[in-house]
């Protein structure tokens, strides 16, 4: 089955480097096959039946001592996500997180929509799509206030990266 996964905090502002070729390679040396990646921000695109996730976290703290947060999705989840975007399609504004859990209701009621006046996001299952009238670099969202206010962890994509991934991935 192909998968794309997602890992968060890797070589951003030259913190937690984390060579695209040593990635690939752990995901070879743990099952995976017909591995790419894209770009230098921690994507990957593999085959296997169950990503094994928890290994190659711990495999990340060994190898390189700093943990990455790996969120996977199917192809057909990845497709499900282009198809379920909720805020047009202006890819200069458009970013997805990634949740690894579903948020509660509750939770997601709880968050603060004027945060950032003129952000806008949505909430679709496990993902948060945002579209950021000023650029990402200029909103009050970020990953910290979306995993504490939702009780679980995320990574996110511009939505050009989105869309690559999910035709690399077949979707």
């Amino acid at each position: 089955m192909r998968h794309v996964a997602l890992l968060r905090g890797i070589n951003v502002g030259g913190n937690h480097k984390l060579p695209m070729v040593d990635l690939a390679q752990l995901f070879l040396d743990h099952g995976c096959t017909d591995v790419k990646t894209y770009i230098q921000s921690g994507n990957v695109v593999f085959e296997s039946k169950k990503p094994p996730v928890s290994a190659l976290e711990a495999a990340i703290v060994e190898r390189f001592g700093f943990a990455s947060p790996i969120i996977v999705r199917t192809a057909t989840e990845l497709q499900a996500t282009l198809r379920s975007n909720p805020l047009g399609d202006d890819a200069n504004k458009l970013h997805v997180a990634f949740l690894r859990d579903v948020p509660t209701a509750a939770a997601v009621a709880k968050l603060d929509s004027d945060r950032s006046p003129g952000d806008v996001f949505r909430v679709v299952g496990r993902d948060v799509y945002f579209a950021f009238a000023v650029g990402a670099g200029n909103t009050k969202f970020t990953a910290t206030w979306l995993d504490k206010g939702l009780g679980t962890v995320s990574t996110w994509r511009n939505w050009r990266t989105v869309n690559t991934l999910a035709a690399m991935a077949g979707a």
